[in-house]
């Protein structure tokens, strides 16, 4: 991975305006309001403004917060949709086959491509970068007593990421953000220190299990199999194709004549997932205005393998089957950070001030499941498959790029109160959990631990 610059809030100023809006409001930039095809490519923004947070109930104040969160928006992975499409774009070409929207695709693909490529695949883009950093603003300016008092104390920040690029560039952007916010924590931001076990923990030991039923669950492989190929995926490929290429080389594709390059489908999931990665490369655009990608694929195309976008992810990490729970048992160890850092601030044994971790959407979805978080309730059968009728999982609400967890611990006395937020908005624990009174955001500790089969002494 390339080194990142340090990025200073002055230069994020000119993305700030695309970071206020709420995001369920927030169309992404240079593309559609569709939010839910972009899946969990989905770029962020709060879902609520601080000022409409409860107020803590008399007495309290808070004494510790603690976060985990994805990295911001980052480039594609690799260049393997770019390469697909742009050896068929080629052939094309060359043999007059091209539409005239087809003409405009190349370039443009070629040149997304090309600055993709100058930031590093997979490493974080100016727009990631503006993110993490506004969330860390946003997360000093919502707890500024929180803040001054660990500054006044000398209270460590610790700050952990899974170790992976642009996860350890998150962490290293979002302390820089904080100490930049508030200079009197900058000795008190440790060094960023990795842990895959906690924030990696699909690739590590505790994974071994997931990944056995990734490779060989027939019922997963059935299941997934049967959604993406259906007359409706070769229709809405067909679709995608025709707006770049002749009707004559489509059905040519369609054939299998390039069979060696990549199928129909194989082409048109391409083309939707240059779609889908281009709102989190708007600022490397030229002039920032966005890609236009949207040109080059229907909303309804779009929402199209979006959903079976979503499907593999629902599957794969999220609710999934209901007589199983192999997609999200691994997030336990993660869960359990949670509830010992909160145990050992309230047990005194921890004089750490606020917990900072960075992982990926391996992570957070499994998580959310576990967790019981809004939209990650709902479990599937075999007779009854993912849907988006039929099921509220939507990865573009449950893990967008730079999505968060966050706990702060307010004290009175030996009471302890979690507020949760999710990604930014105030949320209920799972149901069964009781607050500290009705329509209340806060829970006792205690009240927690209960509810997730903890004991007061766990630790």
């Amino acid at each position: 991975m390339q080194l990142m610059r340090r990025v200073t809030l002055a230069a994020v100023l000119g993305t700030a305006a695309l970071l206020a809006t709420p995001f369920a409001a927030q169309a992404a930039p240079g593309g559609s309001a569709h939010t839910d095809s972009y899946g969990t490519k989905a770029v962020y923004a709060p879902e609520q403004n601080s000022r409409s947070y409860q107020q803590a109930p008399a007495g309290f104040t808070p004494v510790f917060t603690e976060n985990v969160s994805r990295h911001g928006s980052r480039s594609a992975t690799d260049s393997s949709d770019g390469d697909l499409i742009l050896a068929l774009w080629n052939k094309a070409e060359a043999e007059g086959q091209l539409t005239a929207k087809g003409r405009e695709f190349g370039p443009k693909t070629q040149a997304l491509e090309a600055a993709m490529s100058t930031i590093g695949y997979g490493n974080l883009s100016a727009r990631g970068k503006a993110e993490i950093q506004a969330t860390a603003t946003r997360m000093e300016k919502r707890l500024p007593t929180l803040f001054a008092s660990i500054a006044k104390n000398k209270e460590p920040i610790d700050v952990v990421s899974s170790g992976q690029g642009r996860a350890v560039d998150s962490a290293n952007l979002y302390g820089a953000a904080l100490a930049e916010t508030d200079p009197d924590l900058t000795s008190l931001i440790g060094t960023t220190r990795t842990d895959k076990d906690l924030l990696y923990f699909h690739k590590a030991a505790g994974g071994a299990a997931y990944r056995d039923y990734i490779a060989n669950d027939q019922r997963l492989a059935t299941t997934l199999t049967s959604i993406t190929d259906q007359p409706k995926t070769h229709r809405a490929a067909r679709d995608v194709l025709r707006k770049l290429f002749r009707p004559a080389f489509v059905d040519r594709i369609t054939a299998g004549e390039f069979a060696s390059i990549g199928t129909d489908v194989e082409a048109a999931t391409a083309v939707y997932n240059l779609y889908a990665i281009a709102p989190a490369m708007s600022e490397e655009s030229p002039g920032g205005k966005g890609w236009g990608m949207d040109r080059y694929i229907s909303a309804r195309d779009a929402d199209w393998f979006g959903y079976l976008s979503d499907a593999e992810d629902f599957y794969e990490k999220g609710p999934g089957f209901a007589d199983s729970d192999i997609t999200y048992r691994m997030a336990g160890v993660l869960l359990d950070d949670f509830f010992k850092k909160a145990e050992a601030k309230r047990d005194g044994t921890s004089d750490v001030g606020a917990e900072l971790r960075f992982t990926h959407a391996e992570e957070i979805i499994p998580l959310a499941a576990l967790m019981g978080l809004p939209g990650s309730t709902k479990a599937v059968t075999v007779e009854q498959p993912y849907t988006y009728a039929g099921n509220p999982w939507r990865g573009a609400a449950v893990a967008p790029l730079g999505s968060n967890i966050q706990w702060d611990v307010y004290r009175k006395g030996n009471t302890y109160l979690v507020r949760m937020l999710y990604n930014e908005k105030e949320t209920a624990f799972k149901a069964g959990c009781r607050p500290v009174s009705k329509g209340s955001k806060f829970y006792d500790l205690n009240e927690l631990e209960r509810c997730f089969g903890r004991t007061t002494s766990a630790g």
